[in-house]
Protein backbone atom coordinates (compact mmCIF):
# COMPACT_ATOMS: atom_id res chain seq x y z
CA UNK A 1 0.00 0.00 0.00
CA UNK A 2 1.23 2.89 -0.74
CA UNK A 3 1.47 6.29 1.99
CA UNK A 4 1.60 9.81 1.92
CA UNK A 5 3.63 12.64 1.85
CA UNK A 6 5.29 12.85 5.69
CA UNK A 7 8.48 13.98 7.00
CA UNK A 8 10.05 12.50 10.52
CA UNK A 9 10.64 14.88 13.21
CA UNK A 10 13.55 14.61 16.05
CA UNK A 11 13.29 16.57 19.39
CA UNK A 12 16.09 18.35 20.87
CA UNK A 13 16.95 18.98 24.35
CA UNK A 14 14.42 19.28 26.76
CA UNK A 15 12.31 16.32 25.91
CA UNK A 16 14.29 13.88 28.18
CA UNK A 17 12.36 12.30 31.37
CA UNK A 18 13.72 9.88 33.31
CA UNK A 19 12.35 6.03 32.15
CA UNK A 20 12.14 7.21 28.85
CA UNK A 21 12.13 4.14 26.32
CA UNK A 22 12.09 1.14 28.90
CA UNK A 23 8.97 0.17 27.31
CA UNK A 24 10.84 -0.51 24.24
CA UNK A 25 13.57 -1.52 25.20
CA UNK A 26 11.49 -4.62 27.23
CA UNK A 27 9.49 -4.95 24.06
CA UNK A 28 11.21 -5.17 20.88
CA UNK A 29 14.81 -7.14 20.62
CA UNK A 30 15.74 -4.11 17.58
CA UNK A 31 15.13 -1.79 19.84
CA UNK A 32 16.99 -3.34 22.77
CA UNK A 33 20.04 -3.60 20.92
CA UNK A 34 20.59 0.20 19.86
CA UNK A 35 20.33 0.79 24.42
CA UNK A 36 23.07 -2.09 24.09
CA UNK A 37 24.84 -0.67 21.43
CA UNK A 38 24.92 2.90 22.83
CA UNK A 39 26.37 1.66 26.22
CA UNK A 40 29.14 0.16 24.23
CA UNK A 41 30.15 2.63 22.08
CA UNK A 42 30.45 5.08 25.20
CA UNK A 43 31.87 2.58 27.19
CA UNK A 44 29.54 3.35 30.50
CA UNK A 45 25.98 2.37 30.82
CA UNK A 46 23.88 5.35 29.33
CA UNK A 47 21.27 3.04 29.72
CA UNK A 48 20.91 2.63 33.57
CA UNK A 49 20.77 6.31 33.47
CA UNK A 50 17.84 6.84 31.01
CA UNK A 51 16.07 4.17 32.63
CA UNK A 52 16.70 5.02 36.72
CA UNK A 53 18.38 8.31 36.50
CA UNK A 54 18.47 10.21 38.74
CA UNK A 55 17.22 13.52 37.16
CA UNK A 56 20.07 15.47 37.79
CA UNK A 57 22.38 13.29 35.52
CA UNK A 58 20.57 13.02 32.67
CA UNK A 59 20.05 16.53 32.51
CA UNK A 60 23.75 17.11 32.04
CA UNK A 61 24.42 18.10 28.47
CA UNK A 62 26.40 15.31 27.78
CA UNK A 63 24.37 12.80 28.89
CA UNK A 64 20.93 14.39 27.71
CA UNK A 65 22.24 14.37 24.56
CA UNK A 66 23.31 10.83 23.94
CA UNK A 67 20.37 9.74 25.71
CA UNK A 68 17.68 11.22 23.58
CA UNK A 69 19.59 9.94 20.06
CA UNK A 70 19.88 6.63 21.63
CA UNK A 71 15.37 6.35 22.17
CA UNK A 72 14.83 8.40 19.08
CA UNK A 73 16.79 6.18 16.61
CA UNK A 74 15.27 3.10 19.00
CA UNK A 75 11.71 4.04 18.15
CA UNK A 76 12.77 4.52 14.37
CA UNK A 77 14.81 0.87 14.54
CA UNK A 78 11.36 -0.60 16.31
CA UNK A 79 8.96 1.05 13.65
CA UNK A 80 10.94 0.01 10.35
CA UNK A 81 12.92 -3.24 12.01
CA UNK A 82 11.00 -5.19 14.85
CA UNK A 83 7.34 -4.18 13.40
CA UNK A 84 8.81 -3.97 9.39
CA UNK A 85 7.01 -0.60 8.75
CA UNK A 86 8.90 0.76 5.75
CA UNK A 87 9.07 4.45 5.96
CA UNK A 88 10.28 6.44 3.33
CA UNK A 89 10.06 10.06 4.89
CA UNK A 90 10.45 12.97 1.58
CA UNK A 91 11.80 14.93 4.43
CA UNK A 92 14.18 14.44 8.05
CA UNK A 93 14.70 17.02 10.64
CA UNK A 94 15.50 17.28 14.00
CA UNK A 95 15.66 20.15 15.99
CA UNK A 96 19.08 21.57 17.32
CA UNK A 97 20.57 17.66 19.27
CA UNK A 98 17.87 16.19 16.88
CA UNK A 99 19.14 16.83 13.55
CA UNK A 100 22.10 14.09 14.69
CA UNK A 101 19.20 11.78 15.57
CA UNK A 102 17.81 12.47 12.26
CA UNK A 103 20.99 11.73 10.11
CA UNK A 104 21.52 8.06 12.23
CA UNK A 105 17.93 7.29 11.23
CA UNK A 106 18.98 8.42 7.54
CA UNK A 107 22.22 5.94 7.63
CA UNK A 108 24.40 8.94 7.22
CA UNK A 109 26.25 8.13 10.91
CA UNK A 110 26.19 4.88 12.97
CA UNK A 111 24.81 4.69 15.76
CA UNK A 112 27.92 4.10 17.65
CA UNK A 113 29.77 7.33 15.77
CA UNK A 114 26.27 9.39 16.77
CA UNK A 115 26.36 8.73 19.96
CA UNK A 116 30.00 9.54 20.32
CA UNK A 117 29.61 12.52 18.74
CA UNK A 118 26.90 13.74 20.72
CA UNK A 119 28.08 12.76 23.84
CA UNK A 120 31.24 15.09 23.14
CA UNK A 121 29.38 17.67 21.60
CA UNK A 122 27.35 17.88 24.93
CA UNK A 123 30.62 17.81 27.49
CA UNK A 124 32.24 20.68 24.65
CA UNK A 125 28.83 23.04 25.52
CA UNK A 126 28.97 22.25 29.09
CA UNK A 127 33.02 23.29 28.97
CA UNK A 128 32.48 26.30 26.69
CA UNK A 129 30.93 28.90 28.94
CA UNK A 130 30.93 27.89 32.80
CA UNK A 131 28.04 27.72 34.58
CA UNK A 132 25.86 30.96 35.45
CA UNK A 133 27.61 32.69 33.14
CA UNK A 134 25.63 32.35 29.60
CA UNK A 135 21.54 32.23 29.95
CA UNK A 136 18.88 31.12 27.61
CA UNK A 137 15.25 32.40 27.56
CA UNK A 138 11.74 32.00 25.76
CA UNK A 139 9.99 35.28 24.35
CA UNK A 140 6.76 34.89 23.09
CA UNK A 141 4.23 37.31 21.64
CA UNK A 142 6.70 39.56 19.49
CA UNK A 143 7.50 39.85 16.04
CA UNK A 144 10.83 37.88 15.00
CA UNK A 145 12.37 41.19 13.66
CA UNK A 146 11.03 43.25 17.07
CA UNK A 147 13.31 40.28 19.16
CA UNK A 148 16.10 41.10 16.57
CA UNK A 149 15.99 44.24 17.54
CA UNK A 150 15.76 43.63 21.44
CA UNK A 151 19.05 41.37 21.16
CA UNK A 152 21.09 44.24 19.20
CA UNK A 153 20.31 46.69 22.11
CA UNK A 154 22.50 43.92 24.77
CA UNK A 155 24.68 42.73 21.97
CA UNK A 156 28.50 43.85 21.88
CA UNK A 157 30.93 42.93 23.95
CA UNK A 158 28.48 41.00 25.68
CA UNK A 159 26.39 38.61 23.39
CA UNK A 160 22.74 38.38 23.26
CA UNK A 161 21.07 36.90 19.86
CA UNK A 162 18.39 35.11 18.87
CA UNK A 163 18.65 31.60 18.87
CA UNK A 164 15.92 29.37 18.05
CA UNK A 165 12.79 30.35 15.60
CA UNK A 166 10.55 27.50 16.67
CA UNK A 167 7.45 29.01 15.89
CA UNK A 168 5.41 32.24 14.91
CA UNK A 169 5.93 34.21 18.10
CA UNK A 170 8.53 31.94 19.80
CA UNK A 171 11.68 32.92 19.70
CA UNK A 172 14.58 31.69 22.15
CA UNK A 173 17.71 34.00 22.93
CA UNK A 174 21.01 33.03 23.99
CA UNK A 175 24.05 34.76 25.86
CA UNK A 176 25.89 36.33 28.56
CA UNK A 177 23.45 36.13 31.33
CA UNK A 178 23.70 39.27 32.19
CA UNK A 179 22.48 40.60 28.89
CA UNK A 180 19.57 37.95 28.41
CA UNK A 181 18.36 39.55 31.69
CA UNK A 182 18.24 42.98 30.22
CA UNK A 183 16.79 41.52 27.03
CA UNK A 184 13.76 39.89 28.86
CA UNK A 185 13.06 42.61 30.92
CA UNK A 186 13.04 45.06 27.58
CA UNK A 187 10.89 42.23 25.73
CA UNK A 188 7.95 42.46 28.47
CA UNK A 189 8.02 45.98 28.14
CA UNK A 190 8.05 45.97 24.17
CA UNK A 191 5.04 44.07 25.24
CA UNK A 192 5.79 40.01 24.87
CA UNK A 193 3.22 37.62 26.64
CA UNK A 194 5.98 35.86 28.03
CA UNK A 195 9.63 36.42 28.77
CA UNK A 196 11.20 33.69 30.85
CA UNK A 197 14.33 32.33 31.23
CA UNK A 198 15.32 28.65 30.88
CA UNK A 199 16.76 25.93 32.58
CA UNK A 200 19.21 25.17 30.49
CA UNK A 201 23.23 24.51 31.40
CA UNK A 202 24.79 26.66 28.91
CA UNK A 203 24.15 29.34 26.64
CA UNK A 204 23.48 27.32 22.55
CA UNK A 205 23.30 28.58 19.29
CA UNK A 206 24.78 31.44 19.92
CA UNK A 207 28.61 32.91 19.49
CA UNK A 208 29.83 31.68 22.80
CA UNK A 209 29.77 28.57 20.91
CA UNK A 210 32.53 29.20 17.94
CA UNK A 211 35.44 27.21 19.95
CA UNK A 212 32.49 24.70 20.35
CA UNK A 213 32.48 24.03 16.51
CA UNK A 214 36.45 23.64 15.97
CA UNK A 215 36.48 21.05 18.38
CA UNK A 216 33.34 19.34 17.35
CA UNK A 217 35.12 19.42 14.03
CA UNK A 218 37.71 17.48 15.13
CA UNK A 219 35.36 15.08 16.39
CA UNK A 220 33.82 14.73 13.42
CA UNK A 221 36.92 13.91 11.76
CA UNK A 222 36.80 10.57 13.61
CA UNK A 223 33.21 9.20 12.32
CA UNK A 224 32.65 7.28 9.43
CA UNK A 225 30.09 9.71 7.25
CA UNK A 226 27.62 8.32 4.23
CA UNK A 227 25.24 10.69 2.11
CA UNK A 228 21.92 10.44 3.69
CA UNK A 229 19.03 8.31 2.82
CA UNK A 230 16.34 11.10 2.84
CA UNK A 231 16.83 14.40 2.52
CA UNK A 232 17.59 16.64 5.51
CA UNK A 233 16.36 19.65 6.21
CA UNK A 234 19.00 21.46 8.12
CA UNK A 235 18.61 23.58 10.37
CA UNK A 236 20.83 26.24 9.91
CA UNK A 237 19.65 26.66 5.77
CA UNK A 238 16.19 25.42 6.32
CA UNK A 239 16.90 23.91 3.15
CA UNK A 240 17.21 20.04 2.10
CA UNK A 241 20.64 18.36 1.63
CA UNK A 242 21.83 14.87 1.25
CA UNK A 243 25.66 15.01 0.63
CA UNK A 244 28.09 14.65 3.60
CA UNK A 245 30.00 17.70 2.94
CA UNK A 246 26.97 19.76 3.26
CA UNK A 247 25.49 18.05 6.17
CA UNK A 248 28.81 18.20 7.89
CA UNK A 249 28.95 22.42 7.38
CA UNK A 250 25.70 22.18 8.53
CA UNK A 251 26.17 20.25 11.68
CA UNK A 252 29.72 23.08 12.30
CA UNK A 253 27.38 25.76 11.56
CA UNK A 254 24.41 25.02 13.74
CA UNK A 255 26.62 25.03 16.98
CA UNK A 256 26.82 28.69 17.19
CA UNK A 257 23.99 29.56 14.15
CA UNK A 258 20.04 29.95 15.39
CA UNK A 259 18.13 27.00 14.37
CA UNK A 260 15.47 27.64 11.91
CA UNK A 261 12.95 25.96 12.62
CA UNK A 262 9.98 27.71 11.02
CA UNK A 263 11.21 28.43 7.80
CA UNK A 264 12.19 24.61 7.85
CA UNK A 265 8.77 23.84 8.41
CA UNK A 266 8.13 26.36 5.32
CA UNK A 267 10.22 24.35 3.46
CA UNK A 268 8.48 20.87 3.64
CA UNK A 269 4.95 22.24 3.48
CA UNK A 270 6.15 24.06 0.72
CA UNK A 271 6.98 21.10 -0.89
CA UNK A 272 3.60 19.15 -0.20
CA UNK A 273 4.26 17.45 3.41
CA UNK A 274 1.46 18.30 5.66
CA UNK A 275 1.98 15.24 7.66
CA UNK A 276 4.47 14.84 10.59
CA UNK A 277 5.41 12.18 12.52
CA UNK A 278 7.85 12.78 15.56
CA UNK A 279 9.92 10.21 17.28
CA UNK A 280 11.36 10.42 20.30
CA UNK A 281 9.67 11.40 23.82
CA UNK A 282 7.75 14.38 24.22
CA UNK A 283 5.23 16.18 22.00
CA UNK A 284 6.91 19.56 21.34
CA UNK A 285 7.64 19.20 17.41
CA UNK A 286 4.70 17.88 16.82
CA UNK A 287 2.83 21.54 19.08
CA UNK A 288 4.90 23.61 16.82
CA UNK A 289 4.45 21.88 13.32
CA UNK A 290 0.87 22.76 14.12
CA UNK A 291 1.70 26.15 15.05
CA UNK A 292 3.89 26.10 11.36
CA UNK A 293 1.83 24.23 9.07
CA UNK A 294 -1.52 25.55 9.02
CA UNK A 295 -3.96 22.34 9.09
CA UNK A 296 -1.09 19.95 9.63
CA UNK A 297 -1.53 16.55 10.77
CA UNK A 298 1.12 14.97 13.45
CA UNK A 299 1.55 12.12 15.63
CA UNK A 300 4.04 11.61 18.31
CA UNK A 301 5.74 8.54 18.89
CA UNK A 302 7.20 8.05 22.18
CA UNK A 303 6.20 5.06 23.50
CA UNK A 304 5.83 0.98 22.35
CA UNK A 305 2.34 1.61 22.32
CA UNK A 306 2.50 4.18 19.74
CA UNK A 307 3.96 2.35 16.98
CA UNK A 308 0.85 1.05 16.58
CA UNK A 309 -0.71 3.80 15.50
CA UNK A 310 1.39 4.83 12.77
CA UNK A 311 -0.12 2.99 9.91
CA UNK A 312 -3.23 3.73 10.33
CA UNK A 313 -1.96 7.40 10.56
CA UNK A 314 -0.49 7.44 7.38
CA UNK A 315 -2.79 5.71 5.43
CA UNK A 316 -5.28 7.94 6.62
CA UNK A 317 -7.03 10.69 4.01
CA UNK A 318 -4.11 9.37 1.26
Amino acid sequence: MSMKRFALLFPGQGAQSVGMGRDLYESFPLARRVFDEADEALGFSLSSIIFEGPEEKLTLTEFTQPALLTVSVAIFRALTEDKGILLTPDFVAGHSLGEYSALVASGTLSLADGVRLVNARGRLMQKAVPEGEGAMAAILGLEDSDVRGICSRFDGDKVCEAANFNSPGQVVISGDSESVAKAIEAAKEAGAKRAIPLNVSAPFHCRLMTDVADDLSREMERCGWSDSSYPLVANVSASPVTSVEDIRSGLYRQTYSPVRWVESMKCMSDAGVSTFLELGPGKVLAGLAKKCVKGSKTLSIGSAEDLDKVVDFLEEDK
